[in-house]
């Protein structure tokens, strides 16, 4: 199979993905407008400590990582939509209990947790769901098409949302704001249920001891040499760019001196490129072939972050700053669909859940490491050294893409 019988079709993805792409639009925006709006409940209406705010975001994302190892296997067996849904009712039902509480001043700290671990976990099962539903749904011909309109949505929403979420909490407070991303999630669970293709029967269950059926997404992915290289690379890239988020306010704010309004332009107008680049995805990959596209976007997205770190301080720094974070997210999201067409096709359907659940904790894990790891080096350093080494990390990353061109029968280029 070459890259033109996979990735260069010009096939639309089809009625029923719009309604998915429409769901997932949908859901995304909730969540982007109500983005923070957890830990702001915590500052504003509760007054938490500042080390409760962090063991607030810490506590859902490793408790979903745990309850990750389980939900792979049990969903790999089940049928994708249902579990989607059921994601988005549970997700509906906790963060509406928020405002309600609030409304009853009866909202605690611990009310907030189990409402953040709730809303991590279904995340994870409705990602490892909708992986495996997708490509059920969508052939091979429309796969890149779909997952270039979902990263353009992604990055779409990710402009937009937290300017209109800030309006939102002005006028109406945190609380309340929360509605608003409740609501995106029944409205996400409606449209998904409006699917009219028949879904697959779901592989059959292959009795086994759990230790075994637990490690099976990691074992299929170690297994494979190309899938190995791109699940280290993409552990490494995002811990190193998550890793530098934090340290960058810091650097924008207190050493570069920038205003706090240059410092939200600075991070979010960059946002737009990852639209750009989710929308040249398809026409890169028809031009230069798959394996072009997935090596030179790889490298090229972590050729910023070290400009990053040698931002001058001055009138310059404000341009600088948002030109290097512009061609990291460029580069990101041309990389993105290309990479998840690939990983699509190179697993097997009976593998898909569990393969895309293994993924995703391992990067909730990864991520707070890095977080961690960078932070103590830069209380060490300086914000600059810690971002520096960084994307030296990151350069070297680049070592562990599928360099070698028989690392898959269908990773070709012509």
């Amino acid at each position: 199979m070459t890259v033109s019988e996979t990735t260069r079709g010009t096939a639309t993805p089809g009625r029923d993905f719009n309604r998915l792409w429409l769901a997932t639009a949908t859901s995304q925006a909730g969540s982007t407008i109500a983005y923070g709006a957890l830990p702001l409940v915590a500052v504003l209406a509760l007054d938490s400590s500042t080390f409760q705010v962090s063991l607030l975001a810490a506590l859902s994302g490793f408790a979903a990582a745990a309850a990750g190892i389980r939900l792979g296997p049990w969903i790999e067996y089940r049928h994708k939509r249902p579990t989607m849904v059921g994601a988005d009712l549970i997700r509906f039902a906790a963060m509406l209990s928020v405002p309600i509480a609030g409304l009853a001043d009866r909202l605690t700290y611990a009310h907030l947790c189990v409402v953040g671990v709730l809303a991590a976990t279904c995340e994870l099962a409705f990602t490892a769901a909708s992986g495996a539903h997708l490509k059920a749904l969508v052939g091979p011909e429309a796969r890149l098409t779909a997952t270039s309109r979902l990263e353009t949505t992604f990055w779409t929403t990710f402009t937009l949302g937290p300017p209109v979420g800030g309006a939102l909490v002005s006028a109406f407070g945190p609380t309340l704001t929360v509605l608003v991303d409740a609501v995106t999630y029944l409205l996400s669970a409606l449209g998904i249920r409006s699917i009219r293709t028949p879904e697959p029967q779901p592989p059959t269950r292959k009795p086994q001891h759990w230790p075994a059926e637990v490690t099976a997404g990691w074992r299929y992915i170690l297994a494979r040499r190309d899938l190995r290289a791109l699940f280290l690379n993409a552990a490494l890239f995002g811990s190193c760019v998550i890793a530098t988020s934090p340290l960058q306010t810091v650097l924008s704010l207190r050493v570069l001196g920038m205003e706090p309004w240059m410092y939200g332009v600075a991070m979010g107008l960059p946002c737009l490129s990852g639209i750009l680049g989710a929308m040249w995805a398809p026409r890169l990959t028809s031009r230069l072939g798959e394996r072009r596209v997935l090596l030179g976007a790889g490298v090229a997205r972590t050729l910023w972050t070290i400009p990053i770190a040698f931002t001058p301080s001055g009138p310059v720094a404000f341009a600088w700053f948002t030109a290097a974070n512009f061609g990291l997210i460029l580069c990101a999201a041309v990389f993105n669909p290309t990479f998840a067409t690939y990983r699509m096709r190179e697993t097997d359907d009976d593998h898909m859940s569990r393969v895309q659940a293994a993924w995703s904790i391992t990067m909730k894990v990864a991520q707070p490491v890095g977080v961690l790891a960078a932070g103590a080096l830069a209380a060490a350093t300086s914000p600059r050294t810690a971002i520096a080494v960084a994307g030296v990390v990151l350069l070297l990353s680049s070592g562990l893409l599928p360099w070698r061109p028989a690392v898959t029968k269908n990773l070709t280029c012509e």
